[in-house]
C-alpha cells in the first residue's frame, strides 16, 4: 500500500511538471509577454491537445520503467534512464501533435524536453535528497556497492565528472597514514580523497597531517564519519595489536562506511605502502587476538630434517599445516588427501614458495588400510598429523555410517600404522563436538580420540590428541557462508537466536596445533584456549555490517531452527577429563580418560573393532547411531542442548 501511495505521488507530480514545462517554454518562446498574440493562441492549443498529451507521456513512463525504479537509490544511471525515457516521450508527442493536425513550434518542443529532464530527473534527486537527510547513509545498494552521495551524483550529472572522489577517513596519523594520504595524492586513478584523519594521541589531535586534520580520536569515528561526509575508512596502524584493531573495527562497525586495513608490520617489512596493499576489514579483526606466540626451539627440534605427513592436507587446516610446517625445514612433506582439485592447488603454492624442500602427494583414503600401509612403507614418517575427517553435521547425521567408516576406522588405521612403521609423534585433529556428543560427528571423533589414548597406553609413538572449536574461514564454517549469503543480498540464516561457538582463525589454529605436537608426551588431549564463546546471531549482524548493510534493513536474517543433532553451546573439555595448565599459556591438558566398556571388549579382540564397523555397515542408520550409543555412553541425539 504504501510503495502504490509512493507511485501514486510521483505520477500526480509528473503530470505537474509536464504541464508546467510546456507553460514555461511557451512563455520563454515570446520572452514572457503573455499579452502576446501568437502566445495565446499557442496557450489555446496546448490546453485542448493537453490531455492527450499527458496520456502520452505518462504511459511512455510507465513503459520506460520511471516507476519502477528504487529512487531513493537514484545515481547517474537513473538520470540518464529520465533523459532517454523523457527523449522518446516527447518524440512521440509530437508525433500525437501531427496526428491531430495541432502545431506548437519547434523551439517549445526543444525546450520541453530539457525542462521535462530537469523537472522529472530533479524531482527523484530532491526525493533522494530528502531521504539521505532523514536517513543518513541508507543509501547502500544491495549489490555490494554503496550508492553514491547526493552530492557526487550531482556533481557528476552537471559537471559531466565520472571520476568522483570516494570520501576517505585515515585511522592512524603516523608514518603508515602520512604515506597513506601521499600515495592517494600521488594516484588520483585510485579515486580516492582524504578529508580527515583519527588518531588517540590526543597531542595530534586538532593539527594536520599533509593538510589533514586530525579531528580526534577512535571514540569519534563514527561522529566525524557523518560530519565529513566519509565513504570509506582506511585503518593505517600496521604496529597495532589485534585487541587494539578489533576495538578499532567495532567503531569502524557502527558506521555505514566501508572499512579496509594495512597489513602488520610483518607483511610490510621492505615493501611500501601502498593503496594496492589495503585490504577489507573482516570478521576475524573483530574477533582476533594477538599472535600466538610458540617455542620455536621446540617446534624445530621435532620437524626440521624429519619426513612428515598431514593427512587431509587439501582442507582449510591440513593445507595451512603444511604452509607453517614447510617453515621449519622438514626435510620431506607428504601431503595426503581423497580430493585431487585442492591438493593440486596447495602444491602449486607450496613448491612455488618452497623449492628446495621435498613435496611429495598422496592421493587415497585414510579408510584403505592396504593403500595406507603402502604409504608408510615408501615414505615413512617420523611426524603424522591426522587432520582427515568427515566434518560437516547435517551430512553426518544422513549419513552416520560414512561418518563411522572414515571418522573411526580411518583412523584406526593409521593409529596402528603409525605404530607399526615406529612414528614418533601422532597428532590427531579434533573439535568440541566430541566433548557430549550431541550428533553422529562428534561421537565418532569421540570414538577417535579414546582410540588414541587406548593406543597410547603401551606404545612408542607418543599420540596426541589436540581439541578446539570452529576455525573462521574453514571449509563449511559460518563465515564463507554468511559471506555467501550477503552477497546474493540475503537473508543470512541463523539456526538459533541464543546458540553460540568458540572460534579462532586457522593460522592461529595450527600454529597451536604445531605447539601441542612438539609438547606430547603420550595420550595427551591437548585443548586450545579459545577465548570466550560467540553469539553467532551477533557474528551475523557484525558481518553484514562489515559488508556495509544494515541488519534487517538491507539484509535480512532469519532463524531457521536448530538441526537435528546441533547443541546451543559447544563444551571442550568433559567433566572427568580434568584440566591442567601446560608451558604455553594457551594451551592446556585434559586428563586421559579409560575407553567405555563396550570400547574396550572390542579392543581386546584384536580385529573386534573392524569386524563390528563391517558389521554396522550392513545395516540401518539407526542401528549405526544406536552402535555408536555404545559406545559413546555421554552420547545421545536427545542429549540437553542447551
Amino acid at each position: 500500500m504504501k510503495k502504490i501511495s509512493k507511485i501514486v505521488t510521483l505520477m500526480i507530480g509528473d503530470m505537474i511538471s509536464i504541464v508546467f514545462a510546456y507553460i514555461l517554454a511557451l512563455l520563454m518562446r515570446f520572452e514572457f509577454v503573455v499579452s502576446n498574440h501568437q502566445f495565446v493562441s499557442y496557450l489555446d492549443v496546448f490546453i485542448s491537445a493537453a490531455l492527450g498529451l499527458l496520456v502520452v507521456k505518462m504511459v511512455t513512463y510507465w513503459v520506460g520503467g520511471l516507476y519502477n525504479s528504487l529512487w531513493k537509490y537514484a545515481g547517474s544511471e537513473e538520470l540518464v534512464k529520465v533523459a532517454i525515457v523523457t527523449g522518446v516521450a516527447n518524440a512521440l508527442s509530437i508525433t500525437f501533435l501531427q496526428f491531430t493536425q495541432q502545431y506548437l513550434p519547434r523551439g517549445v518542443n526543444a525546450m520541453v524536453v530539457i525542462i521535462d529532464i530537469i523537472l522529472i530527473g530533479g524531482m527523484r534527486m530532491v526525493y533522494r535528497m530528502m531521504r539521505e537527510r532523514l536517513h543518513p547513509g541508507s543509501f547502500n545498494v544491495v549489490s555490494g556497492r554503496k550508492a553514491r552521495s547526493m552530492k557526487e551524483t550531482m556533481k557528476e550529472t552537471v559537471m559531466g565528472d565520472t571520476d568522483e572522489k570516494i570520501r576517505v577517513m585515515i585511522v592512524g596519523a603516523g608514518d603508515a597514514g602520512a604515506s597513506m594520504i601521499k600515495e592517494m595524492r600521488l594516484h588520483p586513478e585510485n579515486r580516492k580523497k582524504v578529508v580527515v584523519a583519527i588518531d588517540d594521541n590526543k597531542a595530534k589531535q586538532g593539527s594536520r597531517i599533509l593538510g589533514v586534520k586530525i579531528a580526534g580520536g577512535r571514540q569519534d569515528i563514527r561522529r566525524i564519519a557523518k560530519k565529513y561526509d566519509v565513504d570509506e575508512i582506511i585503518i593505517a596502524i600496521p604496529s597495532a595489536s589485534q585487541a587494539q584493531i578489533r576495538e578499532i573495527a567495532e567503531e569502524c562497525s557502527k558506521t555505514k562506511c566501508k572499512v579496509q586495513i594495512l597489513p602488520g608490520l610483518i607483511d610490510l617489512i621492505n615493501e611500501k605502502v601502498t593503496v594496492k596493499k589495503l585490504r577489507d576489514i573482516d570478521i576475524e579483526d573483530l574477533l582476533g587476538r594477538d599472535p600466538v606466540k610458540v617455542n620455536l626451539r621446540a617446534i624445530s627440534g621435532y620437524l626440521e630434517g624429519r619426513i612428515v605427513m598431514v593427512t587431509g592436507a587439501g582442507g582449510s587446516i591440513g593445507s595451512e599445516l603444511c604452509r607453517q610446517i614447510m617453515r621449519f625445514k622438514p626435510r620431506r612433506l607428504v601431503a595426503l588427501d581423497i580430493y585431487e582439485n585442492s591438493i593440486f592447488e596447495l602444491a602449486n603454492e607450496i613448491k612455488a614458495k618452497f623449492p628446495d624442500v621435498e613435496f611429495d602427494i598422496v592421493i587415497g583414503s585414510v579408510r584403505d588400510h592396504d593403500r595406507m600401509e603402502e604409504v608408510f612403507r615408501k615414505y615413512k614418517p617420523h611426524v603424522v598429523f591426522h587432520a582427515a575427517a568427515h566434518k560437516h553435521v547435517p551430512l553426518m547425521e544422513a549419513n552416520p555410517r560414512e561418518a563411522i567408516v572414515n571418522n573411526i576406522h580411518g583412523t584406526k588405521n593409521l593409529l596402528d600404522l603409525a605404530e607399526e612403521h615406529a612414528v614418533s609423534k601422532f597428532v590427531l585433529i579434533r573439535t568440541d563436538k566430541a566433548v557430549n556428543p550431541t550428533n553422529v560427528m562428534g561421537a565418532t571423533k569421540r570414538v577417535a580420540e579414546m582410540l588414541l589414548q587406548d593406543k597410547s597406553r603401551n606404545s612408542r609413538t607418543n599420540y596426541a590428541a589436540v581439541r578446539f572449536g570452529n576455525v573462521l574461514g574453514s571449509n563449511g564454517s559460518v563465515i564463507p557462508i554468511f559471506r555467501e549469503q550477503i552477497s546474493h543480498g540475503g537473508p543470512v540464516t541463523v539456526t538459533h537466536e541464543e546458540i553460540t561457538r568458540y572460534f579462532m582463525t586457522i593460522p592461529e589454529a595450527v600454529q597451536l596445533v604445531i605447539q601441542a605436537g612438539a609438547m606430547a608426551e603420550g595420550g595427551e588431549i591437548f585443548i586450545l584456549d579459545m577465548g570466550n564463546p560467540v553469539k553467532i546471531m551477533d557474528l551475523a549482524e557484525k558481518l553484514i555490517r562489515l559488508s556495509g548493510f544494515e541488519p534487517y534493513e538491507d539484509i535480512d536474517i532469519k532463524v531457521t531452527g536448530l538441526r537435528p543433532g546441533e547443541k546451543l553451546y559447544e563444551e571442550l573439555l568433559l567433566d572427568e577429563e580434568g584440566i591442567k595448565t601446560t608451558t604455553h599459556d594457551k594451551i592446556f591438558v585434559g586428563h586421559p580418560v579409560d575407553p567405555s566398556p563396550a570400547l574396550s571388549q572390542l579392543l581386546d579382540d584384536h580385529c573386534g573393532l573392524q569386524d563390528s564397523i563391517r558389521d554396522i555397515l550392513g545395516r540401518t542408520d539407526e542401528e549405526a547411531k544406536a552402535w555408536l550409543r555404545e559406545l559413546v555412553p555421554n552420547y545421545g541425539p536427545e542429549a540437553k542442548k542447551h
